[in-house]
């Protein structure tokens, strides 16, 4: 059976936003909570950059975390074969 959306209202960076998607509301908190982490530590170290540049250096970020893990994830499939 396909799980139902949700809708989910999170802040980012004094923004509010509303998330349409499948995760639970424990799992958009921790993100929430990643994401302003994140980009506060972003901020904190380039506090010239733009509100724009910082998310989407954010984003970038993200982004190459995931490609890494997914890497790591092939690997361990292909040492299992």
């Amino acid at each position: 059976m396909a799980e139902r959306k949700r809708r989910f209202k999170v802040e980012i960076d004094g923004e509010e936003f509303t998330i349409i998607g499948k995760s639970t509301p424990e799992h958009m908190d921790a993100v929430m909570e990643i994401t302003n982490q994140e980009l506060a530590t972003i901020k904190k170290l380039m506090p010239s950059l733009s509100e724009k540049k910082a998310a989407l250096l954010l984003a970038i970020n993200a982004v190459s975390d995931q490609l890494e893990k997914q890497e790591e994830l092939d690997k361990l499939k292909e040492q299992l074969n």
